[in-house]
């Protein structure tokens, strides 16, 4: 889906818009150095056009054109971390994705290496940094499995707010799911941010242990029944559009013609 853009830009915006990577990567890049305009360092909050010629490590970055945007959704199973790489050798979401060219998949969001569920990915930086800034208060949605029986008093506490090392926290609704094995009782849950380990921290701040966390939802995508762990599919227009439209950017996406999704992967 092809996107029109303004002459100039903050430098963050311009190459968020194009796939390159995440505002806040970008703004990393800026200050360790790695990224260059017209040949000289290049500044934060620097104005750039498709007429500047833009390298990220001595590698050119296009500013020509703008590359179609690519959408999908992928079930991310236990096991595997939300960075690229890993000292650890762990396994990586990106490891399954499709390759690219020219871009690079953003996340977004992410889920703990114990966490399984919904993960979408996108080319569109903005879209991406929209969808997960707390002034939108997109909804996330979990299933939890907890040990033993929290308690009509627990759960209120959840829902009235808790105070965590990181500030203020709250559960918009706590849904009772049915019992699990033995002791085990599931609940569906959802919040308006994705700090770290956010659902954990809270069930863990009125004494309850999570032995099992999966997201649902995000926003306007729930995760499909019929998707595999470790599989991903393409978004449809209409789910793209959706998405669009909860991050507050309907407008910029209006009128432009609807891409094929990427196909399903196969189980690796």
């Amino acid at each position: 889906m092809t996107s029109r853009l303004p002459d100039k830009q903050r430098i963050q915006k311009f190459l968020s818009a194009r796939g390159v990577g995440s505002r806040r990567q970008v703004e990393r890049w800026i200050s360790e150095g790695r990224i260059k305009i017209n040949g000289r360092l290049a500044e934060p909050g620097e104005p750039v056009g498709p007429e500047d010629k833009i390298r990220i490590d001595g590698r050119p970055v296009s500013s020509k054109t703008l590359a179609d945007h690519q959408y999908l959704m992928y079930h991310k199973p236990v096991g595997e971390i939300c960075t690229r790489t890993d000292p650890e050798g762990r396994k990586s979401v990106f490891d399954r994705l499709p390759p690219l060219k020219g871009g690079r998949w953003i996340s977004v969001g992410r889920l703990d290496i114990n966490t399984d569920g919904l993960l979408i990915f996108t080319t569109d930086g903005e879209l991406a940094n929209a969808l997960m800034h707390p002034s939108r208060e997109v909804v996330r949605e979990y299933a939890v499995r907890v040990m033993g029986e929290p308690g009509d008093e627990k759960i209120q506490r959840l829902l009235d707010g808790m105070e965590l090392d990181d500030g203020q926290a709250k559960f918009k609704s706590v849904v009772p799911g049915g019992s699990g094995e033995g002791a085990n009782r599931w609940f569906h849950v959802t919040l308006a941010e994705g700090r770290n380990r956010e659902v954990r921290r809270l069930w863990e701040a009125v004494g309850v242990t999570v032995s099992r966390l999966s997201r649902t939802r995000y926003g306007s995508l729930r995760l499909p029944r019929n998707l595999a762990r470790g599989r991903y599919r393409g978004l449809s227009a209409h789910e793209v559009r959706e998405l669009y439209r909860v991050a507050g950017m309907e407008q910029e996406h209006k009128n432009e013609p609807a891409r094929k999704a990427p196909a399903r992967s196969r189980r690796k």
